[in-house]
């Protein structure tokens, strides 16, 4: 268990102790899509969802998410953000709606974890909102594509 830096010697849950690290910029990208019917994605196209605009309430979900990332995942240090940029594009062809989450900071530690979390309540919230007219949506392909800075450097997946 020691190769994981969130257990102790012992096998302990731990916070990581980023005291000694230097102070970053550091920034990570996640994506997330949301798979529909392709009458669900016209809704949106359109603002006729009953419960509002599901691309602004989305982005704004998704800020207020990366903000409290720390409450929601255990031993997630947390940071404070210089910046969250959400983008949720509607791609007719896949009747899906893609969202890239980017998050930026200056510390001693990451944004992998804010940047997927912004991802992933977006794609939920978008889910919410539309669920009365499609219960068959597919939140997909949620995952880290960037994240740069500190001592382990850039990351982009392939």
């Amino acid at each position: 268990m020691s190769d994981f830096t969130h257990f102790d010697a012992k096998g302990n849950a731990r916070m990581v102790d980023v005291g000694d690290k230097d102070v970053t910029e550091r920034t990570a990208t996640a994506v997330a899509t949301v798979a529909m019917q392709p009458a669900t994605l016209a809704l949106i196209r359109s603002g006729g969802v009953k419960k509002g605009d599901v691309l602004q309430v989305a982005r704004l979900a998704g800020i207020m998410a990366a903000k409290r990332t720390a409450d929601l995942i255990p031993l997630c240090h947390p940071l404070s953000l210089a910046a969250v940029d959400l983008e949720l594009t509607c791609d007719p062809a896949r009747n899906a709606v893609d969202i890239r989450a980017t998050c930026r900071v200056i510390a001693r530690t990451g944004v992998e974890m804010e940047a997927m979390t912004a991802a992933s309540i977006a794609a939920l919230t978008v889910y919410d909102m539309c669920k009365s007219v499609d219960r068959g949506m597919r939140v997909t392909e949620v995952r880290l594509i960037h994240k740069a800075g500190g001592k382990s450097g850039t990351f982009t997946a392939s």
